[in-house]
């Protein structure tokens, strides 16, 4: 049976892909140790990896890369978000998958690689559950904003609708899981690469110049979240900052504790040489 390995270095990585038989399918997962949704697809991935036969040449090759601590590999198949999944043969991408959907991600492999008979659904991922990642001692990824510019204070700040699509209780318990994601979340309008408002943008910046490591969530990209998340923090504006699963504050909050303590959020700092 087939099993993922973890490349640890560029080299590492260079030499299974260029000597790889083209006729083999590339299964490459993206990921980051922080992000709990990551720890889960590497269970999904196991279980399908372990469903192909190893074979010469490979039928498939499963590898894992850490996202952060691989930035050039991670560059060169735009991955902006964890988990990320990349199918290639023969130097070709052929799809790729973002976020932790098990379902999206046998049937996508399944797709590539005949004789597998992995059973992804067998494993249980909480849905929509995908962090994008974020090192800031490297250049911003390159993503693509979503939503509208706008001030920290919605015109519907006092607003708690829950979409029809998702039920209040699957919605809280998905907040839940989203809050804790990452050791510092934050959930803003738009992406640290493109803000869409000053308050988010300033945050951003602020997190940059204390070398703070965190996830974010584009709360324009899910109305779900954007609305049930006021209601679930009691916090009606947005930017929000999370740290270990708990509501810090928006920018006037995180600025007031970073200039009553210049250590704080340095435990989540990237460590400088």
């Amino acid at each position: 049976m087939s099993k993922i390995l973890e490349v640890t270095s560029e080299d590492e990585f260079n030499t299974h892909v260029t000597t790889l038989d083209p006729t083999t399918l590339l299964v490459l997962s993206f990921h980051t140790p922080w992000a709990a949704p990551c720890a889960q697809m590497n269970t999904v991935l196991a279980t399908l990896a372990a469903s192909y036969p190893a074979t010469t040449p490979p039928r498939t090759l499963w590898l894992s890369v850490n996202a952060e601590e691989l930035p050039d590999v991670s560059d060169a198949y735009d991955v902006t978000a964890v988990p990320f999944l990349v199918l290639a043969r023969a130097g070709a991408t052929l799809e790729t998958v973002s976020g932790s959907d098990a379902g999206k991600v046998r049937a996508a492999i399944e797709r590539h690689a005949a004789g597998g008979e992995g059973k992804a659904e067998d494993v249980v991922i909480p849905p929509k559950q995908d962090v994008t990642y974020r090192d800031t001692t490297g250049p911003a990824p390159r993503v693509d904003a979503a939503g509208v510019a706008g001030g920290e204070k919605d015109a519907d700040a006092n607003g708690t609708a829950v979409a029809s699509g998702e039920g209040k209780e699957d919605l809280n318990k998905r907040l839940g899981e989203l809050v804790k994601a990452a050791p510092v979340m934050l959930f803003m309008k738009g992406t640290p690469s493109a803000p869409q408002c000053g308050f988010s943008r300033q945050l951003v910046a602020l997190l940059r110049e204390n070398s703070v490591r965190y996830g974010f969530f584009n709360i324009l990209a899910d109305d779900e979240v954007r609305q049930g998340l006021k209601e679930f923090a009691d916090w009606p504006t947005f930017p929000q900052l999370w740290v270990g699963g708990e509501l810090v504050g928006g920018l006037d909050i995180i600025k007031e504790e970073i200039a009553n303590d210049p250590d704080f959020l340095k435990e989540y700092a990237v460590v400088k040489a």
